[in-house]
């Protein structure tokens, strides 16, 4: 099939070609559009996503939404404002808080239909004259002696055309075609999330998020309109049970329902007889990038973190933040070797927020499994507890799950002093050797937990970013 190049018209003086129009996508069209550069987006399917994840949006991000001026696209969506969480174990429950009292009234979370919000946004940079969206299907990245010069893509009527500009970000999500030469793309799938929408009842904190600390694992509910609610059930591993021969019912009913506070559970019951049951793998891939010239990775296609925690948006808006400030000074982009390095440094910025993040919903979310293991037990026990007790021990932990205190070093600490907190509660009021024994694993259990995970990050970049050479990085054009 002839491919035709687009070098012509509005097509040669593009500066940025954006591969994706999703959250980030759509999101960095409009700033960059804002900010003068002509973009072009070409997006798979332009009409509006369907999907179980993507919903939640933390305070952090909302100011991220604020700075970038779209957070008009939450509104007339029938979002939902989110002010904290609540948990739920064994029986009791506490609730949790975001510390907003030093913020305008309009700052908390937003939950809300991902599609609607993702139409909003890709609408709002649609109206600027520098911004063009089209349909297509992007097949390779353009390579010319190492530097990438643009796209090849196939238009919805099967057309195959070639568009160039200095700079293509790939931002094409989860399931990214164009990653592997872009990064190193380590993905693991720890567990499947299993998502209903429940109608007709009310969460018993409202405008909260609640999370069940369920056997085997979590179970997530938040509210998305003012009459509906998503419930995410967390499997542990890639095998599920099958939905069309009825075992995923079976095993909802069964296995997960009698964990369900009793002011859903009639709900949940109803919502799957429905049977609009939905399936997501949950994948975390560390940020691995291989700089190339001409070309940038964002958004999921570039770091992936569980879901769990509702990070996935705020890490996105807080790199797109990022990005918009090493670009803004730019008169020109068309020195790919000087563009490559000088981004270099985009790398380095962005690790506090998304290091935070990423670590700590990786580190909740292997806290939050059950475990047959005592030492495992008694971790997840005293995480409960120790949010419990207010103050200090839940205002922290809050404040770095909803990205508004984005300190790596905070997060090490409350995770310590969480390990502490359950071991002086196991030796008091006498330690006996099988408790030293249990207390000692539970340490290193939770060494083994955190470690491996700052390693993947980058231990240097996240607690010390200005000591990396990249941090000073200028455009040399």
């Amino acid at each position: 099939m002839a491919v035709d190049e687009c070098r012509t018209g509005w097509d040669s003086d593009t500066d940025v070609i954006i591969v994706g129009a999703g959250v980030v996508g759509a999101a960095l069209s409009y700033t960059l559009g804002k900010e003068g550069r002509r973009v072009r987006v070409i997006e798979r399917d332009l009409s509006e996503p369907d999907r179980i994840v993507g919903e939640l949006l933390q305070p952090g991000g909302y100011l991220k939404l604020i700075e970038l001026g779209l957070e008009d696209c939450v509104v007339n969506i029938d979002a939902q404002r989110v002010l904290g969480y609540a948990l739920f174990k064994d029986g009791r429950s506490t609730r949790v808080s975001y510390p907003l009292e030093n913020f305008h009234s309009d700052v908390a979370g937003r939950s809300f239909h991902h599609g609607r919000f993702i139409q909003r946004m890709r609408e709002k940079a649609a109206c600027l004259a520098n911004v063009r969206l089209e349909q297509g299907t992007v097949t390779s990245l353009l390579e010319d002696d190492g530097t990438v010069k643009g796209v090849e893509y196939k238009t919805k009527s099967g057309k195959q055309l070639k568009a160039y500009a200095p700079l293509t970000i790939v931002c094409d999500g989860c399931f990214s075609n164009l990653r592997r030469s872009l990064c190193s793309s380590k993905v693991e799938i720890p567990s499947c999330f299993v998502g209903l929408i429940l109608e007709n009842c009310q969460l018993p904190f409202p405008n909260h998020g609640h999370v069940i600390l369920a056997d085997p694992s979590a179970i997530l509910f938040y509210p998305i309109t003012s009459t509906e609610i998503r419930c995410l059930v967390d499997i542990p591993g890639q095998k599920l049970p099958s939905i069309a021969d009825g075992e995923m019912a079976n095993y909802l009913k069964t296995r997960v329902a009698p964990q369900i506070p009793a002011e859903l559970h009639d709900a949940f019951v109803s919502a799957i007889d429905k049977g609009d049951i939905r399936t997501m793998p949950n994948r975390s891939m560390p940020a691995a990038p291989h700089p190339t010239p001409g070309a940038l990775l964002l958004g999921d296609a570039f770091n992936m973190r569980h879901p769990l925690t509702g990070g996935g948006m705020t890490v996105a808006l807080s790199d797109i933040v990022v990005l918009r400030d090493l670009l803004k000074p730019l008169q020109n982009m068309n020195d790919a070797e000087s563009l490559c390095k000088y981004l270099q440094s985009f790398y380095t910025l962005r690790k506090p927020v998304a290091s935070t993040i990423n670590t700590l919903a990786a580190a909740l979310y292997k806290v939050f499994c059950a475990s047959s293991d005592q030492a495992r037990k008694e971790m997840r026990e005293a995480c409960f507890d120790y949010l419990s007790l207010g103050g200090v021990c839940s205002d922290g932990p809050i404040a770095l799950l909803s990205g508004l205190n984005p300190r790596p070093l905070s997060l090490v600490l409350h995770f310590f002093a969480v390990a502490a907190y359950a071991v002086g509660r196991l030796l008091t009021p006498f330690p006996s050797p099988k408790k030293l024994w249990i207390g000692a694993r539970l340490i290193s259990g939770a060494s083994s937990i955190i470690f491996p995970i700052i390693k993947a990050e980058g231990a240097r970049q996240m607690f010390f970013p200005a000591s990396d050479p990249a941090y000073y990085r200028v455009y040399q054009a």
